[in-house]
């Protein structure tokens, strides 16, 4: 039986929303990605919690008084390994709902099989967005035969996640375990979002070394953020610091990149960041709240 998802998060009482956080293992066992991969990320992150399930990522959310946007990645074309189910993470982010908002994903390389899906998972789970890494799923998401899919998804209306910037998705494998770089320069996606004005673009992570594009396109694109995921914020790019108190304030999401970096530290570093005190609660929950549509 389809579980469909409706959400319970009370935004009044939450204190931060996190919109970036994965589920590495489903509720079977299967990871999300391929053991090597799995193995150079977390010598990469130095990750202590790497595959918790979904109902103990809700418990740690809830204990902190926070609620998450949760997610994973299908890259089975690129990987040659089969994705996590999305509808075993609905199902499961339908039992925490009060804490856990579920994106899909799918893989844009399957074409036409991919706009089905990404319906489905829309009409059907009622996932809350969706989740996409060009490097890991290894496509140019400004290539003309990906703009069948932006159409479909701008139709539907959800926020898009793209991975932008370095990759800790093998790191240190000889040839980095075919991951191509390129593939996350937010410049492909400034196309995306000039063709498709009205489809919700979210960067995702400080976009290093492209930090001064992903800025420019997101203070020119009103369709466009960042989540500031992946990077403890001791480490962010200095113009990314500066534009988060004015031009960016109102751009940018607070995320983890959790169970690679957890909340707590995350929140640690953030709290010693040179940023005005009026632009702090919108990166934590309200940018988020307005546009997941929840207030």
């Amino acid at each position: 039986m389809t579980t469909r998802y409706e959400c319970a998060v009370d935004v009044t009482t939450i204190d931060a929303l996190d919109t970036h956080v994965h589920l590495e293992c489903d509720s079977h066992g299967h990871l999300a990605m391929p053991d090597h991969f799995f193995e150079a990320s977390a010598k990469y992150f130095k990750s202590e919690e790497r595959t918790p399930t979904l109902d103990r990522i809700a418990e740690i959310y809830r204990e902190r008084n926070m609620a998450a946007v949760v997610f994973t990645v299908d890259a089975r074309t690129a990987l040659k390994h089969e994705p996590n189910s999305v509808d075993d993470l609905v199902a499961d982010a339908q039992r925490n709902n009060d804490v856990i908002i579920p994106f899909g994903t799918v893989d844009p390389l399957m074409g036409p099989a991919a706009i089905a899906e990404a319906r489905r998972q829309y009409e059907d789970l009622g996932v809350r967005g969706f989740k996409f890494h060009a490097s890991l799923q290894a496509f140019d998401p400004s290539a003309a035969e990906r703009y069948p899919l932006w159409e479909a998804l701008q139709e539907i209306g959800l926020p898009c996640v793209f991975h932008t910037g370095q990759n800790g998705m093998g790191a240190g494998l000889p040839g980095g375990g075919g991951v191509k770089l390129r593939y996350s320069n937010p410049l492909l996606l400034d196309d995306v979002a000039a063709d498709f004005p009205n489809l919700p673009i979210i960067m995702a992570h400080p976009s290093v070394p492209w930090q001064e594009e992903a800025n420019s396109i997101a203070t020119h694109k009103a369709n466009v953020f960042i989540d500031l995921s992946g990077w403890s914020p001791k480490y962010f790019p200095e113009s990314l610091v500066k534009l988060a108190s004015n031009v960016l304030s109102s751009k940018l999401l607070f995320g983890t990149d959790f169970p690679l970096i957890t909340p707590d530290k995350w929140l640690a570093a953030f709290a010693e960041l040179p940023i005005k005190d009026e632009a702090r609660p919108k990166i934590l929950k309200d940018n988020a709240v307005r546009l997941l549509g929840l207030g």
